[in-house]
C-alpha cells in the first residue's frame, strides 16, 4: 500500500488549482484525473469569462495550462479511477482501477458534476456546436440569436432570462403546463418579452449541419411535431454531482451535492476535503472551483500541520 500525504480525486479546475498550491505547500499531492482530465469545462470551446483572457481562451487550453503548471509545481499527476474508498478509521483508504491502494493523510474530492442531459444522439452530436449545458458560460456566442432553453424550474428561468439579454429570442421548452420555479423567477420570464415559453412540448431531436445547430423537432402532448429554428440549444434540467463514491462516508445534501463546513472545505469526515462543484449546487463556474480548489489545499495544509 502506497502511503501519499495529499491525494487530490478528481482533474478539473478544482483539482488542478489545489495541486498547485498544495505542491508550493511541499504536501507532495499525487492527483488521479478520472475519466475526464480537465473536467466538464472540455466539453465547451471558447471561455469568455475567465480572467486573465480579454480575447477568450480554448478551454482545452486552459485546462492544459493548469495541468502543466502543477506538474511543473511537482505534482504527481496520473491517470486512473478511484473505485473504492473507506474513510471509517483515522487513515483514508482509496483504491485505485489498476490495483494500486493508497493509504492517504489528506484527501481533496474534486470529482465534479455532470449536467443532465436527454439522452439524444443528436443531443451529443452538437455538443459543443450549439448544445450547451451552460448559458453564462456559452451564451456570448449567441448575441443577436435565437435560442432555446430546456427546463421549467428555476435555473431554467434564470437561464432564459440571462440569454434573453443577449439573444434576439428565446424559446423556453416546457415539459409541462406550469412552470416548476419560484413565483418571482415566474414573474421575470413571463415581464420577458423575448422569452417565448413552449408548454407541453418534448424535444424530438436537435437539428443542424457541419456548422451546428439549426433548430430542434419539438413533440406537443397531443401529439403535433413542429420545428423551430434555433442556433443555439441549452440544457437547464439539473446537474448530478459526482459524490456516489463518497456518500457512505461523506455527508451530501438532497442532491448529492458534498456538504462542506461554512466557507471552507471540510467535511464531516476529519482529513477529508471538497472542492469544485461536487460540492456547489449554485455557481458552477470554473474559477469558483479554482478559488474553492485553493481554499481545499489550504485547509489540507492547516490539517496536516497538525
Amino acid at each position: 500500500m502506497e502511503n501519499v500525504k495529499c491525494l487530490i480525486i478528481g482533474g478539473g479546475p478544482a483539482g488542478y488549482t489545489a495541486a498547485i498550491y498544495a505542491s508550493r505547500s511541499a504536501l507532495a499531492p499525487v492527483l488521479y484525473e478520472g475519466n475526464e482530465p480537465g473536467g466538464q469545462l472540455t466539453t465547451t470551446t471558447m471561455v469568455e469569462n475567465f480572467p486573465g483572457f480579454p480575447g477568450g481562451v480554448d478551454a482545452n487550453q486552459l485546462m492544459s495550462g493548469m495541468r502543466e503548471q502543477a506538474l511543473k509545481l511537482g505534482a504527481d499527476i496520473r491517470r486512473g479511477v478511484v473505485t473504492e474508498v473507506d474513510f471509517s478509521g483515522n487513515r483514508h483508504i482509496v483504491k485505485i482501477d489498476n490495483g494500486t491502494e493508497i493509504d492517504a493523510d489528506a484527501v481533496i474530492i474534486a470529482t465534479g458534476a455532470t449536467a443532465k442531459y436527454l439522452g439524444l444522439p443528436s443531443e451529443q452530436k452538437f455538443r459543443g456546436l450549439g448544445v450547451s449545458a451552460c448559458a453564462t458560460c456559452d451564451g456570448f456566442f449567441y448575441r443577436k440569436k435565437d435560442v432555446a432553453v430546456v427546463g421549467g424550474g428555476d435555473t431554467a428561468c434564470e437561464e432564459a432570462t440571462y440569454l434573453a439579454g443577449l439573444c434576439n429570442k428565446v424559446y423556453m421548452i416546457v415539459r409541462r403546463d406550469v412552470l416548476r420555479a419560484s413565483a418571482a423567477m415566474q414573474d421575470r420570464v413571463k415581464n420577458t418579452a423575448n422569452i417565448e415559453v413552449l408548454w407541453n412540448c418534448n424535444t424530438q431531436e436537435i437539428l443542424g449541419d457541419e456548422s451546428g445547430v439549426t433548430g430542434a423537432r419539438l413533440v406537443r402532448k397531443d401529439g403535433e411535431v413542429f420545428d423551430i429554428k434555433i442556433d443555439g440549444f441549452f440544457l437547464a434540467i439539473g446537474h448530478h454531482p459526482v459524490s456516489e463514491l463518497f456518500s457512505k462516508w461523506v455527508k451530501t445534501d438532497e442532491n448529492g451535492y458534498i456538504i462542506t463546513e461554512g466557507k471552507g472545505s471540510e467535511t464531516n469526515v476529519p482529513g477529508v476535503f471538497a472542492a469544485g462543484d461536487v460540492q456547489d449546487p449554485r455557481y458552477r463556474q470554473a474559477v469558483n472551483a479554482a478559488a474553492s480548489g485553493c481554499r481545499a489545499a489550504m485547509d489540507a495544509e492547516k490539517y496536516l500541520s497538525k
